[in-house]
């Protein structure tokens, strides 16, 4: 992609977040896209900046426009929504079709009149299936035993057979957002096609597209080592040493997924998180989005496919298939000027990504914020406003001037 920076305000954004660093926030990096250009492409802060017992480095590691970060919940979108779209392109899959359809063993009443027959794919993506948020199958503390994995195919299984639905199903229910929606859609992925979700994705779409710094557990790959990733969690999985666990991680996380489940249960590669990139990467995947499903010569699904998985869920019009839409203005990390047409989603670890096609415009905001001090289950990380997004948003929008053109036209 070229880069243009010939209409962008860029100081309004940089004194924001360069004065969060110097008060403490760890590291950010920033990429703006716009009608096919690179507009602003920035890094602030520190990848490696604290040691395993929160002591400060005598030399922190500054980010780099290369460096990769730990993408959290964006792996839902830009790995397995991504396959999913494809995959209904090309005829291989329907939204609309029971689970089981894919996945026979999906079967069974788990509790009673909650049949897994009943539940449809599209259930899964609007996040309606009925699953608790979060199931912790590597803490032998938190599940009983016959949820307990450590383990990826067992994980599998268990989530196929055991897992049981805490709510009911489907249209007129609100959604609750569930990690294990998109585990199952991760399964889902690697049942059609035959092949590992991690290989599916490289092959069909990060490889045509020349991306060497998207992948999923990148430590394994030889490439790469810790000094190219963004840190996140400095004690580990401890939360500031205050949760154990067989097992559990206590060194600084670099390169290796934060998410305990993705990590711990599914050996690095889920449906649901696991995924690693940087700015460069990231920009040309949400320009797929804004091209409505176009690269260069390569088609990865048409817009009428994009539209079905954008289209507001009639239960709340803040949920699509699989994407976070600003259609009723109540996720505050789209700032305050995205259009009604924006679209998203965001990543535990730090990371938020709006596409919104009205000012054919993405941004991509990816931070460490989790690379920071924890206590009492709070990470010092989160008092930022660059950790939570919507001001970096909105900062961007009047750099570009496109709050006047909202004031206007909504």
């Amino acid at each position: 992609m070229e880069s243009n920076t010939s209409i962008i305000n860029e100081q309004l954004i940089d004194d924001f977040i360069n004065q969060e660093i110097q008060q403490g926030f760890p590291g950010a990096a920033l990429v703006v896209v716009q009608h096919g250009q690179i507009l602003k492409e920035t890094v602030y802060g520190y990848k490696l900046k604290y040691d395993e017992n929160e002591t400060l480095l005598a030399e922190p590691q500054l980010l780099t426009l290369d460096t990769m970060f730990d993408l959290a919940s964006l792996t839902k979108m830009y790995a397995t929504n991504y396959a999913l779209m494809q995959m209904v392109e090309q005829g291989k899959l329907n939204v609309d079709d029971p689970i089981n359809k894919y996945l026979p063993e999906y079967s069974g009443c788990n509790p009673e009149n909650e049949y897994r027959e009943t539940r449809l794919v599209r259930d899964l993506l609007t996040h309606t299936a009925g699953y608790a948020s979060s199931v912790k199958f590597y803490d032998p503390s938190k599940v009983t035993s016959d949820l307990y994995s450590l383990e990826k195919h067992r994980t599998e299984e268990i989530i196929l057979t055991k897992v049981a639905f805490e709510r009911s199903r489907g249209a007129g229910h609100l959604p609750v957002y569930s990690d294990i929606d998109y585990m199952l859609l991760g399964i889902l992925v690697e049942r059609n096609s035959g092949m590992s979700i991690d290989e599916y994705v490289k092959k069909n779409i990060y490889q045509p597209l020349g991306l060497t710094h998207t992948l999923f557990n990148p430590l394994k790959q030889g490439q790469y080592h810790e000094c190219d990733f963004a840190a996140t969690e400095v004690k580990g999985n401890t939360r500031g040493g205050s949760i154990t666990f067989p097992n559990v991680c206590t060194h600084v996380l670099q390169g290796q997924v934060h998410d305990e489940k993705a990590y711990y249960s599914f050996n690095g590669v889920a449906g649901h998180a696991g995924l690693f990139s940087n700015l460069h990467d990231m920009a040309i995947l949400c320009q797929i989005m804004l091209n409505n499903g176009i690269y260069g010569n390569i088609r990865f699904w048409s817009k009428h496919v994009q539209d079905l998985f954008v289209k507001p869920y009639e239960g709340d019009p803040s949920y699509g298939l699989g994407w976070r839409l600003n259609r009723n203005k109540s996720l505050p990390w789209f700032g305050l000027h995205a259009s009604e047409d924006a679209y998203g989603h965001t990543g535990w670890t730090g990371n938020c990504s709006v596409i919104d096609p009205k000012y054919s415009l993405a941004i991509v905001l990816l931070t460490n914020k989790r690379h920071t001090p924890c206590r009492n289950g709070v990470f010092d990380g989160e008092k930022y406003e660059t950790g939570k997004y919507g001001q970096i948003m909105t900062l961007v929008y009047e750099a570009l001037s496109l709050d006047k053109q909202s004031n206007i036209t909504e």
